[in-house]
């Protein structure tokens, strides 16, 4: 079956001002799609085919098949970070546990902010959940912590056509709009209880397993 693009989770005039119905076009139709057409081309009549998306990323070696794939995974994931009037700061769950990790929303922000701003080149930025803590990753071309074993919870996009039509060379402001407007807290809370759940079933089966070793 030939893979197919995801809907975006909002109009394409919806980001505005932070990012124009133009820019969200451009990124959209002729980036995200282009990846998934690229993929389709490359796994037509091929096992390939037959595969989810994740697990293309996870089994592929490096190569057109896995760069496409991963854009295009990385893409939908990043629709998904964004929403109207979204920004500021989370609550609940992810609130305590950014506390917990980076001492303050304040430092998180700082750091995230420092990240997506200094990664040289083109890639992604993300917050995942990694052994039961958050961190930040920066992560290159199309590289994605899935292939790391980290649980994804929000990225942002730092290849110069995510943001270039509206901020120019100017990523700091990409960054600042994301951060304060754009972000999708409830994305990123539900995709920490998720990922929650699933380190608490693979560490309860690993500690199962270990006690079936050294059972006599």
């Amino acid at each position: 079956m030939p893979f197919e693009s995801s809907p975006l989770p909002f109009g394409r005039h919806a980001l505005a001002p932070h990012l124009s119905a133009e820019s969200v076009a451009l990124h959209y139709v002729k980036h995200y799609k282009g990846h998934v057409r690229a993929l389709n081309r490359l796994t037509e009549g091929k096992p390939e085919s037959e595969l989810s998306l994740e697990e293309i990323v996870l089994l592929s070696r490096p190569g057109p098949v896995l760069n496409n794939a991963a854009q295009a995974w990385n893409h939908a994931f990043f629709w998904n970070s964004l929403t109207p009037a979204g920004g500021g700061a989370p609550h609940g769950d992810l609130a305590a546990a950014i506390g917990r990790d980076f001492g303050s929303f304040d430092a998180f922000k700082e750091r995230f902010s420092r990240a997506a701003i200094l990664l040289f080149g083109s890639g992604w930025t993300w917050l995942v959940l990694s052994n039961g803590k958050l961190k930040i990753r920066q992560t290159r071309n199309a590289d994605t912590p899935m292939k790391h074993g980290d649980v994804s919870l929000l990225t942002l996009d730092v290849w110069e056509h995510a943001y270039y039509t509206d901020y120019h060379h100017a990523r700091a402001k990409y960054v600042a709009a994301f951060i304060d407007n754009l972000v999708n807290w409830g994305f990123a809370a539900a995709n920490l209880a998720k990922g929650a759940t699933k380190e608490f079933a693979v560490a309860e089966e690993s500690h199962q397993m270990g006690l079936s070793r050294n059972s006599p």
